[in-house]
């Protein structure tokens, strides 16, 4: 799917199902949140539930923050090789989810902790905003690329 494109940045502007899309194909975020007037970032691995953003903490700076404030989850993903790349960033105040039916719901999705340590707090970002943005492919580039590599022959 294409976006518009920005005159100024020269980047693809991604409309809010592709955000989804390429959020529900990626395994790992961040979650930013402020604590104490300080801005942390915190990789989180997730998963979709819905246009919800679903992920698993313990007790700790992470979740004080998550319930103390709105937050920002970010998840990007890049092509070294071709300098290509998108993100997108949602915003929104997170919810704890409390229920035993829904946690018991949440635990049939794909998604378990990363680490050993226990990660029995599970968040909800119902986001308030989703945008993203894509690096597109720059033909002139390979073009270039292409042309230095004949020449080298």
């Amino acid at each position: 799917m294409e976006g518009r494109l920005d005159s100024r940045t020269g980047m693809e502007e991604l409309d809010r199902d592709e955000c989804m899309r390429l959020l529900a194909h990626s395994p790992l975020g961040r979650l930013a949140v402020v604590v104490a007037d300080q801005p942390l970032v915190f990789p989180v691995n997730f998963t979709l539930d819905g246009n919800s953003i679903v992920f698993r903490t313990d007790r700790g700076t992470k979740l004080h923050g998550a319930r103390t404030g709105p937050v920002a989850f970010e998840c990007d993903g890049i092509d070294r090789e071709y300098h290509t790349g998108w993100s997108v960033l949602a915003q929104g105040i997170p919810e704890e989810v409390r229920s035993p039916p829904e946690i018991a719901r949440l635990e049939q999705l794909p998604l378990r902790p990363w680490c050993d340590a226990p990660k029995p707090v599970w968040l909800r970002l119902r986001p308030s905003s989703v945008t993203g943005r894509r690096i597109p492919a720059h033909v002139a580039t390979f073009v270039s690329e292409i042309e230095e590599e004949n020449r080298c022959r």
